[in-house]
């Protein structure tokens, strides 16, 4: 199991124990994850860190003085 953390400009996007799909954008040396449709998005990731799974679980959902997060649960 592998979690992730992404960044959600809202709460009430996606709940907790949900099904999410997720799509890759590629920068020129790094990955980045999108939950979609466009609800959440994670940092840049080297090459090794690239994520092989397309769906995760919605594990937490949380808020800081930043903003939102989520954190999903990918089976890696």
């Amino acid at each position: 199991m592998r979690d992730m953390e992404f960044t959600m400009s809202r709460p009430g996007l996606v709940e907790v124990g949900q099904e999410v799909e997720i799509t890759e954008g590629r920068l020129p040396s790094s990955f980045y994850y999108t939950i979609e449709p466009a609800v959440a998005m994670s940092g840049n990731y080297a090459t090794p860190d690239r994520l092989k799974s397309k769906t995760g679980i919605i594990k937490e959902i949380g808020e800081t003085s930043r903003g939102y997060y989520v954190i999903a649960t990918f089976n890696e």
